[in-house]
């Protein structure tokens, strides 16, 4: 059967269709692609115009955030304080310093900053100077030198304790770092030996106590003539403009630029050897060396302190210290008259044969070392000083541990010696080793009339410094002028002195009670000595290998004569003491020798100390290690006491880690009599001295109750109550010792 046609026709027309209508469309497509890129182009162009703005918005949120940020970081930056104020003291004596004061203060203020003018008399620089070390503030001293280079009489005292402070271990040489401050003098060029002396010292002492000059010390000059700027209000013009300039520095924290020749050990260090190298290499003809630079304008800075590597001159040693020039003269001057010089095989020391040609104790060099340290020397070989406990009872603050264990009154008593050699180098001697050393007395003597008259005279002299010293009670003062006790412990040996009998007489005539200290190396002299209110031996060890390493004697016999000694101080009726100071990992293991020593000499009382570290020196190995602690100062002494059994633990004076052992003769009825009566005391040694020594007396005639808060266990720890306790605010600063 054969198919129609037409179903075929349809199908080819369909097909027919379709292919025109796809070629139609392609031709579309390309007679339009002008419009159709056109058309993908402006969508690109959209997208990417859409993007880049989202992209910008992020960015600039970051940016906005960054901002933000370091807007916070300045606002804080501009919250944190640098210098929260000027602290403007004035020593003034006509009113020009006061003036200058006043009128730096105004500056200040224009500045935006707080500014406070103090005179130096209404200033207590013991109490308040260290507490400017953390407050931010910065310090300006504006002194005046007045007669003989001497302070004005407004900041006599404030000078004098930081002179003292500068060279007193017990307050460090970082007593004061921290403290930021700036020095301008008022001086005269006329006076050539005093020109601004005071100003030049004061900023010796700060620096010596590791405060940090803000800037070069400033001096203005009254001599219209050598005036660097015509007078003296141009020169403190020219310096105040400076300093401003310097605290707007300060006030930003921005940091002085490093010159090189600053004494930190930073990276400036390095930078100025790197320099100094590529000098050499420059110049290798040049040899000299920069390293001792310091940044300092002061030319007493490196003679101010304390040095250990420079030659001690001790008499021990001065046949091999003396230099060439000294040898030479003295070669001469033995030729020119005759005598023959020989060498000692004692101590090495150049002697003249002619006795009557002896040199004194204290020669230029020793005078200077001891006059540094607040010595007030007398004659040719005595001294006193004043302590910082007559000082602190000044003000009410409490006295020693004599004051505790005895009942003396810490601001009547005088520390003196009338003898400053020693023939002993113990390793914890306070002056490290500048006080002379010998065996025998070899120098020129003082009569003992003329050192008792010089010590009350130098003494109330230094006490009087304190009239007017804020803190400081009136009634005090006025007996801190009458001299009630003396301490013959000052230093040295003054049991050497030849008329050292004279000398206690002389004392016990003006009323004065006699405390004496001896370091056990004179027996005859013990034994030959009149009766003193309280005589010390000091026990420094108790056995002869720990007593070499410790006193280091200069006796070759040191041993027999520390035991004989010992029992000269036994066969003495009136009151006696051991004193034991406590060196840590040096003496502490020697119980049991201890107390056959104590057995030995049968002394009334047993002092038992911790050591006092007296800084570092090169004559000692001592450190703070050695130092013990209360508590373990109380355990040694609890066990001591444990194995004597005449003997109890009665007092004790936790500021001076100290603690007393007494005989138990004097605990009577069960309290304890360890005070002493002192006008009993005088009456009993005028009767002894009446009799020619044949109305004696003994330890238990003068002796008087000892209050509930010195004894061992009180809740006071040896503190009186009827004193002002004062904890000092830098706690760091260790100035313990007595």
């Amino acid at each position: 059967m054969r198919c129609s046609p037409v179903p075929r026709l349809l199908f080819f027309a369909v097909s027919q269709d379709a292919r025109s209508l796809t070629e139609s469309y392609f031709m579309w497509l390309w007679h339009s692609r002008l419009y159709l890129y056109s058309a993908a182009a402006l969508v690109f162009g959209l997208w990417f115009l859409l993007k880049k703005k989202s992209v910008s918005k992020d960015a600039s949120k970051e940016k906005n955030d960054k901002v933000d940020k370091a807007a916070k970081k300045n606002d804080r930056e501009t919250k944190e304080v640098h210098v929260s104020g000027v602290k403007i003291f004035y020593g003034s004596q006509t009113g020009t310093a006061k003036g200058f004061a006043n009128e730096l203060s105004e500056e200040v203020k224009s500045l935006g900053l707080p500014a406070e003018v103090i005179d130096m008399k209404d200033y207590d620089p013991d109490d308040q100077l260290a507490d400017e070390c953390i407050s931010k503030s910065v310090c300006v001293f504006l002194v005046a030198t007045y007669t003989d280079g001497q302070p004005t009489e407004n900041a006599e005292w404030f000078c004098k304790w930081l002179e003292e402070a500068s060279t007193d271990f017990r307050y460090g040489k970082t007593y004061l770092k921290g403290l930021r401050y700036a020095v301008f003098g008022l001086g005269n060029s006329v006076y050539v030996g005093h020109y601004n002396t005071v100003c030049k010292n004061v900023d010796k002492w700060l620096w010596m106590l590791s405060g940090r000059r803000i800037m070069t010390r400033g001096e203005g000059d009254c001599n219209v003539v050598k005036s660097l700027n015509g007078s003296i209000q141009a020169d403190f013009l020219t310096w105040k403009v400076k300093f401003l300039n310097r605290l707007k520095t300060l006030a930003k924290g921005e940091k002085k630029s490093c010159s090189g020749k600053c004494k930190t050990e930073g990276s400036c260090k390095n930078k100025r050897k790197e320099r100094q190298e590529e000098e050499k290499k420059a110049s290798p003809q040049n040899n000299s060396s920069e390293d001792d630079l310091v940044e300092s304008s002061s030319d007493e800075d490196e003679s101010g302190l304390p040095d250990e590597k420079k030659t001690v001159l001790d008499v021990e040693d001065l046949g091999n210290i003396m230099n060439s020039v000294k040898k030479a003269k003295s070669k001469e001057e033995s030729q020119r008259d005759g005598q023959m010089v020989k060498l000692s095989k004692l101590n090495g020391v150049q002697k003249i044969e002619d006795e009557g040609e002896r040199r004194e104790m204290i020669t230029p060099a020793l005078r200077e070392a001891l006059t540094k340290q607040g010595y007030k020397l007398i004659g040719s070989h005595s001294g006193v000083k004043l302590c910082r406990w007559t000082k602190s009872m000044l003000r009410g603050r409490g006295g020693c541990y004599k004051h505790t264990f005895y009942g003396i009154e810490s601001h009547r008593c005088m520390e003196t010696t009338p003898s400053l050699a020693c023939a002993n180098k113990c390793v914890f001697c306070w002056r490290h080793h500048t006080n002379p050393v010998g065996t025998e007395w070899r120098w020129k003597m003082d009569p003992a009339e003329k050192i008792l008259e010089d010590a009350l005279e130098k003494h109330q002299n230094m006490i009087r410094q304190f009239r007017g010293v804020p803190g400081v009670k009136p009634d005090r003062y006025e007996e801190g002028l009458a001299v009630k006790h003396c301490a013959l412990s000052l230093v040295g040996e003054p049991i050497m002195y030849p008329e050292i009998n004279n000398f206690i007489r002389l004392l016990h005539h003006h009323q004065i009670s006699s405390f004496l200290v001896t370091n056990a190396q004179f027996p005859q002299e013990i034994r030959s000595l009149v009766p003193v209110t309280q005589l010390y031996v000091s026990v420094d060890a108790s056995t002869q290998d720990s007593l070499k390493k410790i006193d280091r004697p200069l006796f070759k016999d040191f041993w027999p004569r520390f035991l004989d000694s010992l029992k000269a101080l036994g066969e003495k009726k009136q009151r006696t003491v051991y004193r034991l100071t406590l060196v840590k990992s040096w003496n502490v293991e020697e119980m049991q020798a201890y107390s056959e020593l104590i057995a030995l000499g049968q002394p009334d009382f047993i002092e038992v100390k911790g050591v006092t570290y007296c800084g570092e020196s090169s004559a000692s190995s001592l450190t703070m290690a050695n130092v013990p602690w209360h508590q373990e100062v109380v355990t040694f002494v609890q066990q001591l006491a444990d194995m004597l059994p005449e003997y109890e633990i009665a007092c004790e004076h936790e500021h001076s880690n100290c603690l007393l052992i007494a005989h138990t003769k004097f605990k009577m009825d069960g309290e304890w009599w360890t005070w002493i009566d002192y006008e009993r005391f005088q009456e009993l040694i005028q009767a002894y001295d009446e009799s020619g020594g044949q109305q004696t007396f003994s330890a238990l005639d003068y002796v008087a109750k000892t209050p509930s808060w010195a004894l061992f266990g009180a809740q006071e720890q040896g503190f009186d109550p009827a004193e002002t306790r004062f904890q000092r605010r830098n706690k760091s600063k260790d100035i313990s010792g007595c």
